[in-house]
């Protein structure tokens, strides 16, 4: 192997410039040259490829975002545009290939190295962290961490009127962010599919914080909660009970930016020296994972599976600590 390709695709998450760096200068360390295919898979289809050296990527471990940009593409769900992409990394005497990114993003991969049989390894650049094979994601430490500094403050604002906020997360369809939250901003209650809480049941929960003299009272609202989101979740209590003053917070997209927290730039620096020297070792299709600080191999098609089960202690303390 001589040359290596590096992109990322799907929802920026911080840390990625972190994966970005680690990954070219261990290519540079091993004697590899590097390119940088920009806005994704969209780049690799249109051959937007452009040779990268340690100093392309010096100071951006601590910049949000990533400077190879990111773009959804269609032509990659398609078989023409995989041939497209196979052909301009063959053209670019590509050898090997890191995807940054999510879901969708291995999904992609996988097809490229099962229809082209091309090397490609994974590294898991999500704020949802709703991949298998890693404790944790880039990107999830440091969204989590904007979270709750934003509910600390809006608690402030809650226990001065006395009112009710419920405030909506991002998280694709599952609860990891709005459980990890909700446990460390105290949340009465929180909305997740994991959960399985309806608005009867946090009326009921409300109700209990009443009568244990809470005066305010926060909710985290995942906004894949099957309540609808923040506002129709809102719109439900309003309509059953007139007990409180309800207001409504979605962080939105404040939770994808922002330099890397220290635990976010050491892990995407972990897992980018890694995938580059397990294209070197010959492993391929797979995405590099952290499981209980140690470094792991995981195939892309048991990455991209749902791994809900993991919530299971997170849902239980979040009732207990809610009374």
């Amino acid at each position: 192997m001589k040359k290596i390709a590096v992109l990322t695709s799907g929802g920026d998450a911080p840390g990625m410039n972190a994966a970005i760096r680690a990954v070219v200068r261990t290519a540079v360390f091993h004697e590899l040259d590097v390119c940088g295919v920009f806005q994704g898979y969209q780049g690799l289809v249109d051959g937007d490829f452009k040779k990268l050296h340690v100093r392309s990527v010096a100071k951006i471990l601590g910049r949000g975002g990533t400077i190879l940009k990111s773009a959804r593409c269609k032509e990659i769900r398609t078989k023409e545009g995989r041939v497209r992409a196979i052909e301009n990394l063959r053209k670019n005497e590509i050898d090997g290939l890191i995807v940054i990114g999510g879901n969708g993003t291995f999904a992609g991969a996988m097809k490229l190295n099962e229809e082209h049989g091309f090397p490609i390894i994974g590294l898991p650049g999500t704020i949802d962290n709703d991949l298998a094979g890693t404790d944790n994601t880039i990107g999830f430490d440091t969204a989590t961490n904007t979270i709750v500094e934003a509910v600390d403050k809006i608690r402030d604002t809650a226990d001065s009127h006395n009112r009710l906020f419920f405030v909506e997360v991002m998280g694709r369809d599952n609860g990891f962010i709005a459980l990890r939250t909700g446990i460390a901003t105290g949340a009465i209650a929180v909305m997740t599919p994991e959960t399985g809480l309806d608005s009867n049941d946090l009326i009921d929960v409300l109700q209990a914080g009443q009568r244990n003299q809470k005066s305010s009272s926060i909710v985290i609202v995942a906004e894949g909660d099957k309540s609808g989101g923040a506002y129709e979740l809102a719109k439900k209590i309003q309509n059953k009970t007139d007990l409180y003053d309800i207001r409504i917070t979605i962080l939105g997209h404040l939770q994808r930016g922002g330099p890397p927290s220290c635990y976010d730039r050491v892990l995407a620096s972990r897992l980018g020296v890694e995938a580059i020297e397990a294209l070197l070792r010959g492993e391929s299709n797979c995405m590099i994972g952290i499981v209980n600080d140690s470094l792991l191999s995981t195939p892309f098609k048991k990455a991209v599976a749902n791994k809900i089960h993991t919530l299971e202690d997170e849902v239980r303390i979040a009732r207990i600590l809610s009374i």
